[in-house]
């Protein structure tokens, strides 16, 4: 039942992230998912659930696979490090800031990887307007994110 229940969140996330648009930035939900997984399930698994969903990104979305998987791979394992106990104790207003940060640093891995791989996807102007608005859609979920252990 669980996996059947993260299969339809996966569905879901990749749906609106490809359809829906505000001030034509499309949300970062799988950068949510894998953040998720890693305040959750610990930084291994948040690091196995971040490739497996940047390997499913990165087959929908780019022309090579590797950038969304390094960067979601990342955001699972820094988010369960980082906030889930390790070096700081979680609250609303941290996981706020945490999904905010590691959006921007899964955004930043992408651009780099696609730039350094492939060719520079946008401007840098554009990347950065585009990274500050994923963050900023994405950090409101960081309050309703927890670890197993917050009260």
């Amino acid at each position: 039942m669980r996996y059947l229940a993260a299969a339809v969140a996966i569905f879901f996330a990749f749906l609106i992230q490809f359809k829906v648009s505000i001030l034509s930035v499309q949300p970062n939900l799988v950068a949510v998912l894998a953040y998720y997984a890693g305040i959750t399930r610990g930084e291994y698994r948040g690091l196995a659930a971040g490739l497996v969903l940047g390997a499913i990104e990165d087959s929908i979305a780019s022309t090579i696979i590797g950038p969304n998987m390094l960067g979601k791979g990342l955001v699972g394992f820094l988010s369960s490090f980082f906030i889930s106990g390790g070096m700081l104790v979680w609250t609303p207003l941290l996981g706020v800031i945490g999904l905010f940060g590691l959006t921007l640093l899964d955004n930043a891995v992408v651009f780099m990887s696609l730039g350094i791989f492939e060719h520079v996807p946008a401007n840098i102007s554009t990347a950065i307007f585009i990274s500050l608005m994923q963050a900023i859609l994405n950090s409101a979920a960081g309050t309703f994110i927890k670890p197993r252990h917050a009260d």
